[in-house]
């Protein structure tokens, strides 16, 4: 069922993230192939209907490998067939303060009228990562495990959404190391509890060889995965944003499809200061016209004047 671009109220910016399953080296890699991947290009189609100043989207890194490059030159040229300059590029998250390795690319485009081209903010944090430890180690106290089948503890978590998902781990999840120590930056948190990384409190897993790995004997009972709370403050949720679910697994979901708080700010602080920047430039140039309108009719007026005087 399309969405249709009359039940979108006007407005200065359409910001979205179309659906990244079928671009994800994780998932299908079919891309546009996918019917989930052309929803990129619904997502344009409200942009050319609705007309608003600016657009930011959000995908997975996977659509700049090689198998999708035909598929992305194609959007690249729609957006600007549709009216808009486009900038688009891979960030880590990582690099502007937010504690995970999330690597992400942003597109965001400005209408082609306005005469500006969005430029990405510089990472500021190269050098000194925000890391687990300043992000989660308040919280290593008072988690609750899932009820069976992984129900919610609800109202009675000490510390709303602090509870994390019970349950086996897959083959796949045990070829990695999925634990990052205290002083590290957490891996990346999926749109799903079963790849959820265990809390840093568990020592690195032990390698046995290509693709398997095994926990540290003797101390099993230190791997547990990351609580919803935990996850969401990686993400810079703050903390009285609630999570209201039923199964913890929708917890995990609805803050692994979202873009960390931090990085969505740092860019809309960025396209405000653009947009209000074009608001002064034109305030300018308006008054400006003002004042040689002005003193034009002056001097009219004086030779008027002056021809007056001359005829009499």
């Amino acid at each position: 069922l399309l969405l249709s671009s009359s039940e979108i109220p006007d407005c200065d910016g359409i910001i979205g993230g179309p659906p990244c399953q079928s671009w994800s080296e994780a998932g299908s890699l079919r891309g546009i192939k996918d019917k989930r991947g052309q929803l990129f290009f619904e997502f344009m189609r409200i942009l050319a209907d609705k007309k608003p100043k600016f657009f930011l989207a959000e995908n997975v890194s996977g659509m700049l490998m090689s198998t999708h490059k035909e598929a992305l030159q194609n959007i690249i040229e729609m957006f600007k067939e549709i009216g808009y300059d486009l900038s688009y590029q891979l960030l880590n998250v990582a690099d502007y303060g937010v504690p995970q390795d999330r690597k992400r690319i942003f597109f965001v485009g400005y209408r082609n009228d306005l005469g500006i081209k969005f430029t990405f903010p510089r990472p500021n944090f190269l050098e000194n990562k925000v890391k687990l430890q300043d992000t989660i180690a308040d919280l290593s106290n008072n988690v609750f495990p899932a009820k069976e089948g992984n129900l919610t503890n609800g109202s009675d978590c000490l510390i709303p959404n602090h509870e994390y998902m019970i349950g086996g781990f897959s083959s796949i999840f045990m070829s990695r190391n999925r634990v990052r120590s205290w002083d590290e930056v957490s891996f990346t948190i999926q749109a799903g509890g079963r790849h959820a990384p265990i809390h840093p409190q568990a020592p690195k897993m032990k390698f046995i060889e290509q693709n398997v790995r095994e926990f540290v004997k003797g101390k099993e009972h230190l791997y547990r995965r990351l609580s919803v709370r935990e996850c969401a403050r990686i993400q810079t949720f703050p903390d009285d944003f609630y999570f209201d679910y039923k199964n913890v697994t929708a917890g995990y979901k609805m803050i692994g499809n979202a873009v960390p708080v931090e990085m969505a700010k740092i860019l809309a602080k960025r396209i405000f200061f653009d947009l209000n920047e074009i608001k002064v430039s034109r305030k300018i140039i308006s008054k400006n016209s003002a004042v040689k309108k002005i003193n034009g009719e002056n001097v009219i007026e004086k030779l008027n004047e002056i021809v007056k005087k001359a005829t009499v």
